[in-house]
């Protein structure tokens, strides 16, 4: 999402790059450095993306083979310490090149550039992308230009240079934080922390510490958000209680300084914004994601009123708690996205009886943490590699459910319990990667949307 970009000009002109990873983040990185007038070589393990490389006209060459390097940039999926750095961040590491993320070199080139541009970056361990998007599209409403990308997606450097009056949205990921160096978020939040990606940061402690990087170089004029929904965020928000930024705490659902009331969101001014007009953000847990989108939109100037109306508007992302068809009364949403079980609740607790679709290639532990909302779940299809250890688990817990194997064959048969039984919602929140029968969890989503979309509601319904 941006709005009223101007285009880039030579703000590397002179210094030398080097850019290993060209995926999502690292091929347009490449190409935007070059166009910005930096010396830059581009460098993928893997052999076709070291070809579409060349076909965008980039140079290749390992970064060590380079003689002079002002940076690596790493994409963010590649280590350059734990748990085992590649070797080529090892080598740069031994020659004392700084590793950057393209976020970083972003907020190089737009000081560069002159632009007074204001930052606000986003991290959490989940309610990253929601967050991000709802603050872009409350920014956008409000008729101020933005941009809005990252581990989102578009990749930071892909993102255009906005004027003085702009402001860039970024979802930042802990791979990103922990190779940034001089970047300043004028409005930054942390949305949750619980246990991940402890194999790339060694510990609980090394997730955090590279998580809080998101208000590193805060001054007295920039705004902390902080949710206070977990123990390890509350303890993160009584350290940034002496500044130097102005700390705001939120929650999805106990007393804050903005906080989610009987689905209200307030602050000590009264009501911000009333969410059951906003059918995208069911939920307690985007409950505290609309807290802190209200929390930084108000740091970042954006007027009051335009909060509500923006939030209602709000169209939610793709394959998360999505409505994508409405048949017979029955809502059909998709939540493929949902690929672990901790996912799989956000879902259900937004929902008092659904029939559920769920499935594929289960996560380690299974979906027995689920048990707290079985009483929710009117019939589950199972479909994919695990169902029957899914049928396991939902047996023991008294959940009615068949295996049916198949998506093509559960949507309908949902259609038709939930017809049957008065149930009113039909709930793809899968609770497992979905590898062993579609290419990803958005093939997933789609081909549900398709098969919800398609189906007739009977005469006796019409």
């Amino acid at each position: 999402m941006s709005t009223a970009a101007t285009i880039w000009p030579c703000v590397f002109e002179g210094q030398r790059f080097a850019v290993l990873g060209l995926g999502q983040n690292g091929l347009p990185a490449a190409q935007t450095l070059r166009s910005m007038g930096a010396f830059v070589v581009a460098w993928d393990d893997d052999a076709a993306k070291r070809d579409a490389a060349i076909g965008a006209g980039l140079a290749l060459a390992k970064p060590s083979e380079v003689d002079r390097l002002d940076a690596l940039v790493l994409s963010p999926g590649i280590p350059h310490h734990l748990p085992e750095p590649h070797p080529e961040a090892a080598a740069a590491l031994a020659r004392d090149v700084p590793i950057l993320s393209d976020a970083e070199l972003l907020f190089r080139a737009v000081r560069a550039a002159g632009s007074r541009a204001r930052f606000a970056g986003i991290t959490g361990t989940n309610g990253k992308s929601t967050t991000t998007a709802l603050l872009a599209h409350i920014i956008a409403a409000a008729g101020v230009p933005v941009a809005a990308g990252g581990n989102l997606g578009p990749a930071s450097l892909a993102l255009p240079l906005l004027p003085d009056d702009g402001i860039y949205v970024l979802e930042m990921s802990s791979y990103m934080l922990e190779r940034i160096a001089t970047m300043r978020f004028d409005a930054g939040a942390m949305l949750n922390i619980t246990k991940d990606h402890l194999d790339r940061h060694g510990s609980m402690a090394g997730y955090i510490a590279a998580k809080a990087a998101i208000f590193a170089g805060q001054i007295d004029t920039d705004t902390a958000v902080v949710g206070v929904d977990d123990e390890a965020s509350c303890a993160l928000a009584a350290r940034l209680a002496t500044g130097p930024g102005r700390l705001v705490r939120i929650s999805g659902h106990r007393k804050a300084d903005i906080f989610a009331d009987q689905r209200i969101v307030i602050d000590h001014f009264g009501p911000i914004v009333d969410l059951s007009t906003a059918p995208a953000l069911r939920g307690t847990h985007n409950a505290q994601n609309a807290a802190a989108a209200a929390a930084l939109a108000l740091a970042l100037g954006i007027d009051r009123a335009i909060i509500p109306g923006a939030m209602a508007g709000f169209p939610g992302l793709p394959h998360r708690q999505k409505r994508v068809a409405t048949v017979a009364g029955i809502d059909f949403i998709d939540d493929s996205k949902a690929t672990n079980a901790d996912a799989a609740a956000r879902a259900l607790d937004s929902f008092p009886r659904v029939v559920w679709i769920a499935g594929g290639i289960g996560k380690e532990g299974g979906i027995g943490s689920l048990a707290p909302w079985f009483d929710r779940i009117d019939h589950a299809l199972l479909i994919g590699r695990d169902a029957a250890a899914f049928g396991d688990t939902l047996a023991a817990g008294g959940v009615s459910f068949e295996i049916v194997e198949t998506l093509d064959r559960a949507v309908p048969t949902a259609f038709a319990h939930a017809r049957r039984e008065g149930v009113p919602t039909v709930l793809l929140s899968p609770a497992g990667a979905s590898f062993d029968q579609f290419a990803n969890y958005a093939a997933r989503g789609d081909r549900f949307a398709e098969l919800a979309q398609s189906l007739t509601c009977p005469a006796e319904c019409a």
